[in-house]
């Protein structure tokens, strides 16, 4: 952790200079970053769970304080209105002073709506980057959310500094160790809703801290894409298991799935194989990670590799460029290969050519890719490649002209297992990947 402060000065300078170029392509003053504010449940007098702005975040590691707000020029040193109420129905923060304090000039805030007092007093060379249109309009913001600040910063993200870099290791780190535990509760027949409980003790964070809702999935759910239900009873055999669960480190967010089959039964073996293969595929397409390539091109050739399977496991009847040839590969795997990784899970400006937000969207054929930006350094990503018995998209498949080159016995025979996902996070650095996740002993 010492080190992580120690690197934070520079990742500081690093975000100076962006507000800088962003703001001279603006041409204003500054920008004031909202951390955003509690919302109120409708016809209720709780409030949903907080998530901060990530641009605020990525300032500083201040991630669960509403009614905070940052002045930044890029020149100047930034100024923190940090929000501490007198409160004695909820927790009130401490005063700031963990390392990251003496790169701020910090004012506290002990009323949220009087803030104005601390902001500029002519705003109109400033812009609002925040969710709170209407808090904005209120406090005299002419200019909110300009596109051509945030357009710049947005791309830029995706360029790590090594603070960052640091944060997402122990990320990862955080997220293996539920991983871990998530399996060793799998092999013991427990249910969905205690594996997730077994994830959430050993990282040691609520299901409002983990950076989204974990998908904790047994036999036939496992092929439920974004699976959110989590039984409480366990189910008489537990045939599959797929989870995908991260683990969040000062607002940095880790992404891994896995999936595992039940060693109980020999009738299991051959799913079991099948995911042996997927994770082959999975580092396979990690290699493919190469400054100066289409992110695009990894995930065609994860179609590639997935028919490669469909043919080796007798899904399909057709040689791998024929099930490619007829677009079989998308009814078993039907989304994108994987994504930016960063501040939130699904990071920034994965669809743009340029700084400037010209847009880049998917092939027409691929609709589901969320990133078709060019490979470069200093970039984190997903690699999650899938191969999935999902009902809609088979029964679809079945009533096709296609139907007659598909083993519908195989596949009958992997429903009840579900799907399978593998997923890990990569740095690209000039002349090597480095897989956070497999680096950390999780195969």
């Amino acid at each position: 952790m010492q080190q992580l402060a120690q690197l934070y000065p520079q990742h500081i300078e690093e975000l100076q200079a962006r507000t800088k170029e962003a703001l001279s392509r603006e041409g204003i003053d500054g920008l004031i970053i909202h951390s955003g504010q509690a919302k109120r449940m409708f016809l209720d007098d709780n409030n949903y769970p907080f998530k901060c702005n990530p641009q605020f975040k990525a300032w500083l590691p201040v991630i669960d304080n509403p009614n905070c707000w940052l002045i930044v020029n890029g020149s100047d040193k930034p100024k923190l209105i940090f929000y501490r109420p007198k409160d004695f129905w909820h927790k009130v923060p401490p005063e700031p002073n963990d390392f990251w304090v003496e790169q701020f000039d910090v004012v506290l805030l002990t009323q949220a709506d009087a803030v104005e007092k601390h902001l500029p007093y002519d705003r109109s060379r400033f812009a609002y980057i925040g969710e709170y249109i209407e808090v904005a309009k209120a406090l005299g913001f002419d200019l909110v959310n300009p596109d051509r600040v945030l357009n710049y910063l947005h791309y830029q993200r995706a360029y790590k500094t090594d603070y960052e870099l640091g944060c997402m290791r122990q990320a990862n780190r955080l997220a293996v160790a539920g991983h871990n535990a998530a399996a060793a509760a799998f092999a013991a027949g427990r249910s969905e809703f205690d594996i997730n409980q077994a994830y959430l003790a050993a990282v040691r964070q609520s299901d409002n801290q983990v950076p989204y809702n974990n998908i904790v999935a047994l036999n036939e759910n496992s092929a439920i894409l974004h699976y959110m239900d989590q039984d409480i009873a366990a189910p008489s055999e537990s045939r599959s298991f797929l989870i995908d669960a991260g683990a969040s480190f000062r607002g940095y967010a880790a992404d891994i799935t896995r999936t595992y089959s039940s060693a109980n039964s020999p009738k299991n073996n051959h799913f079991a194989e099948l995911i042996k293969g997927m994770d082959h595929v999975t580092l396979t397409l990690v290699d493919m990670l190469k400054p100066g390539v289409p992110y695009t091109d990894v995930h065609i050739a994860a179609h590639g590799l997935i028919a490669q399977l469909l043919n080796q496991f007798n899904i399909v009847n057709l040689a791998a460029q024929d099930i490619l040839a007829e677009q079989i590969v998308s009814t078993f795997f039907p989304h994108g290969i994987g994504h930016f990784l960063g501040l939130q899970v699904h990071d920034v400006a994965g669809y743009v050519a340029d700084d400037r937000g010209t847009p880049n969207p998917p092939p027409a054929e691929h609709p589901f890719l969320r990133t078709t930006r060019i490979i470069e350094p200093r970039q984190v990503f997903t690699i999650e490649p899938g191969l999935y018995f999902i009902d809609s998209l088979l029964a679809d498949l079945k009533g096709s002209e296609k139907s007659k080159f598909i083993n519908w016995d195989v596949v009958d025979s992997f429903r009840p297992y579900g799907g399978i996902r593998i997923e890990d996070n990569i740095i690209v650095h000039r002349d090597k990947n480095e897989n956070m996740t497999r680096d950390l002993g999780l195969n």
